[in-house]
């Protein structure tokens, strides 16, 4: 089995400055997590979170895709489960830019709530990271 995650979001921004947010190692660690992130097609990084009794704080990804400023994928690895994120910006004129996420390769429903619940907490903090 075999589950994807959609999401939409709008921001009002310049499609320039959510690109950044995207991916700017500095900028994304103020709206999703600490890494070493860098837009390049084939970089490593890992995403850093306090480790808890359950996981290792740790997200490891590999950067699949870089097309600026339309679209960005990586993967998204965390113990057994390999995701695949997938970024498509559009801008949707008059100031207005919708941000579609796919997250793909979910393999139970628990992993789908927890990357809906993770990522809409993200994107509101997005909102504020895109406001300064």
């Amino acid at each position: 089995m075999s589950l994807s995650l959609t999401l939409d979001f709008q921001y009002k921004t310049t499609i320039e400055k959510l690109w950044t947010a995207l991916t700017n190692s500095e900028t994304l660690a103020k709206w999703v997590l600490e890494n070493d992130f860098e837009p390049i097609v084939g970089h490593r990084f890992q995403f850093r979170n306090k480790p808890s009794e359950y996981w290792d704080g740790i997200i490891d990804g590999e950067v699949l895709v870089v097309d600026a400023p339309d679209r960005l994928s990586y993967t998204w690895a965390v113990g057994e489960e390999k995701h695949t994120v997938t970024w498509t910006l559009q801008d949707l004129g008059d100031g207005k830019i919708n941000l579609h996420l796919e997250q793909t390769g979910i393999t139970n429903a628990q992993g789908y709530e927890g990357a809906k619940y993770g990522w809409s907490n993200w994107c509101g903090e997005l909102e504020k990271v895109l406001a300064q």
